[in-house]
């Protein structure tokens, strides 16, 4: 059997980078987006992993790479299709947005004759994401936020929360779908999809790079895609729900959490304060669980979002 990607022939055993034609540049220049198939020596199912959905959103970048750096055709049962940096037009002016302002992950699944954005989803949902049966979409935070690393899917879906459990995150959400996603659209088209958040944009973090790729790799190996090569490790904690808690007060905040840190209702999470220290304003945890976000920037208005808890299933 072979596999095809924009006209592209790509048969069992090897493996082909292939640009997909996304645009052209006021300079006359050619947009492409970078894809890379690995078709496997035996039959298995077709995956695809997708990264800079948001353009500077960089971990995801890493996380292919290494991937694909330890899967050649000779290992592999299936087929990869691996777009890891999807937002080019972003990634070039290390931008999360289109340079229409448009954010292409409320994109999906896009027109031909539609927006940048909306042109630049459906060519994706075409050529990478149709006849595929299970997604890994890599994101980080966003807006001077960062992540703990977690994935997100419909976990009340029995295959879903399969593959949630093999990729082995410390943190398992539970997250209905947004209009406009790519993880929306994909799972109409058919596909299981994990979302995997963690880190911060615009940089490369080791450790959260570590632990994607490894839930990569162990989602492969669920999928008898490839040999099973590492042990069993620790498992993920299942959130039922997340909750954002918001700055009551404009100002300067200190926080004295972390991701990954266990707090319970009302907690002190941190305070706000003016630029001398004046009119504090105490930040509490609005219910028990685990930080898994929260932000970096010092400055922040009433209302911002400031530290995302998630609600562990007991």
């Amino acid at each position: 059997m072979k596999v095809e990607v924009a006209g592209n022939t790509v048969p069992p055993g090897e493996s082909a980078r292939i640009h997909l034609p996304a645009g052209r540049l006021p300079t006359g220049a050619d947009v492409t987006v970078p894809v890379e198939v690995i078709h496997g020596i035996r039959p298995g199912p077709r995956l695809w992993l997708s990264a800079a959905i948001h353009g500077d959103e960089l971990n995801g970048v890493e996380i292919i790479r290494q991937v694909l750096a330890d899967t050649p055709p000779r290992r592999l049962s299936g087929v990869i299709v691996a777009a890891p940096i999807v937002n080019v037009y972003g990634f070039i002016a290390q931008s999360r947005y289109l340079p229409d302002r448009r954010d292409l992950n409320r994109s999906f699944p896009g027109s031909a004759r539609g927006s940048m954005a909306s042109r630049l989803a459906h060519l994706f949902m075409e050529e990478v994401v149709r006849g595929s049966d299970v997604g890994i979409d890599l994101h980080t935070g966003s807006d001077d936020r960062t992540n703990l690393a977690q994935v997100r899917g419909d976990l009340s879906d029995p295959g879903t929360r399969e593959l949630a459990l093999a990729f082995g995150a410390p943190v398992s959400l539970h997250a209905n779908t947004r209009d406009g996603s790519l993880r929306a659209a994909a799972t109409r088209d058919g596909s299981k999809v994990l979302v995997f958040e963690g880190g911060e944009a615009r940089r490369f973090n080791r450790e959260i790079i570590e632990i994607g790729t490894r839930g990569v790799l162990r989602v492969m190996e669920s999928l008898g895609m490839r040999r099973s090569s590492r042990p069993t490790e620790s498992p993920t904690l299942e959130a039922t729900g997340s909750r954002w808690v918001r700055a009551g007060r404009s100002g300067l905040i200190r926080l004295n959490v972390e991701p990954g840190d266990r707090v319970e209702k009302r907690d002190q999470l941190g305070v706000i304060k003016d630029a001398f220290g004046d009119r504090i304003h105490r930040v509490r945890a609005g219910t028990s669980g685990i930080v898994i976000g929260l932000t970096r920037q010092p400055q922040v208005n009433r209302g911002d979002a400031l530290v995302h808890i998630a609600q562990i299933q007991p």
